[in-house]
């Protein structure tokens, strides 16, 4: 069971005609409170999701009484590098 001090962030990201769309939902206490989109061109997918995840990121620390921050991401390339800054800029 969760406690009420957790922020949940779910990324999403989809590539068109060379245009990447991002979209990320920040939900506290199970209610959205923080919705972002943003659009690059010429960009993979997994670096439009970590460029999601990351502006995500910095938005929720910004939360008062938040402890913990939950990533839901439907790629698991983004999920195995969100740590490596070695590997990226975001």
């Amino acid at each position: 069971m969760l406690d009420h001090l957790y922020t949940l962030v779910v990324t999403d990201t989809g590539i068109k005609n060379n245009m990447a769309t991002s979209i990320a939902y920040i939900h506290v206490h199970d209610k959205p409170v923080i919705k972002t989109l943003h659009h690059a061109g010429n960009i993979t997918s997994t670096k439009a999701e970590l460029f999601a995840i990351r502006c995500s990121i910095d938005q929720a620390i910004n939360i008062q009484e938040i402890s913990k921050i939950i990533v839901i991401t439907d790629s698991i390339h983004a999920a195995k590098r969100i740590f490596d800054s070695s590997l990226h800029l975001y």
